[in-house]
């Protein structure tokens, strides 16, 4: 049998992106859903996600303990939950070690939904944006002031040179 065969043709739609989007939405109903009536019987969720993607809020204490990724547990002790697919994000109150924080959470940085009470769960691709540092982690530098004359950098010094040939 010939390999080609076997071998699909690369997609000119972007069934991927669009499969992604739609079970996505499936997390967005499932956080409305709780957001309006409450968790039913015993199900809850695990949210996993980017704490250094861009637009995540959580307090710093937070941010310094899970600098990549954290996973919270919506199931009795949360609140004001709220879900704004226009913004692309979600807040919820939740308590760490007896002190109420509220977390707001882009929906692109959402890395994995998961109802453990139903054995159901979502993977997704979360773009990985680094955040800056906030003012708490490092202090601000003062911008440096541009001089009077630009300054020009030449290229040649950083590409690659083919090796000289004896002649």
């Amino acid at each position: 049998m010939d390999e080609t065969e076997d071998t699909a043709p690369e997609s000119l739609l972007p069934y991927d992106e669009w499969t992604e989007e739609a079970l996505k939405h499936v997390m967005i109903r499932a956080l409305r859903h709780a957001a309006a009536h409450g968790l039913p019987g015993e199900h809850h969720f695990y949210i996993t996600f980017r704490t250094d993607h861009p637009g995540t809020v959580i307090p710093a204490r937070l941010r310094a303990q899970y600098r990549e990724e954290m996973t919270i547990i919506l199931q009795h002790q949360f609140w004001d939950l709220t879900v704004d697919e226009q913004a692309g994000l979600f807040t919820v109150g939740l308590s760490f070690n007896g002190a109420a924080s509220t977390l707001q959470i882009p929906l692109a940085a959402v890395t994995q939904f998961a109802d453990p009470h139903v054995k159901y769960g979502l993977a997704f691709r979360a773009e990985h944006h680094p955040v800056t540092p906030e003012p708490e982690e490092a202090p601000a530098e003062p911008e440096p002031r541009p001089d009077s004359t630009p300054q020009v950098v030449s290229l040649d010094a950083f590409r690659r040179r083919s090796p000289a040939k004896d002649a």
